[in-house]
């Protein structure tokens, strides 16, 4: 096996998710491996593993899957070092702009709901402080 090469274990281990979680991802065409050892393991490369944490940071985000697989498409696209015609490069910046938008509102709700769960946490211990215990 080649040293620029990783099995499943080692992969889950850096991007912490679970042999499942990365097969998942492979059954629905997010991520493929980039080689198979002899005897038919799967192999990845750091340009997997890159992929595989944009999946993980999106998934607390609530992107679905295809939305996952239509910025991965994007970014693929602009990476593949192909020559797009301005018009395509344009709207692939356009896509991904689109979810870097996505992201940041969805960043701004969850501070909203963690600043309420906080708000929450804070007025239940007022609550217990007032309140003698037998």
């Amino acid at each position: 096996m080649s040293s620029e090469h990783m099995q499943i274990g080692e992969v889950a281990a850096r991007t912490e998710l679970s042999l499942r979680t990365i097969r998942h991802y492979e059954d629905t065409g997010l991520v493929i491996p980039s080689a198979r050892s002899q005897g038919g393991f799967r192999l990845y490369t750091e340009s997997d593993v890159a992929r595989l944490m944009v999946i993980r940071r999106m998934k607390p985000l609530g992107f679905t899957l295809d939305e996952m697989r239509a910025l991965l498409d994007a970014t693929d696209r602009l990476d593949s070092g192909e020559e797009l015609p301005p018009e395509q490069r344009t709207d692939l910046l356009e896509r991904i702009r689109g979810f870097e938008q996505a992201a940041q509102q969805r960043v701004e709700d969850l501070r909203t709901q963690l600043a309420r769960a906080e708000e929450f946490a804070a007025t239940l211990s007022a609550r217990l402080e007032r309140t003698p215990t037998p």
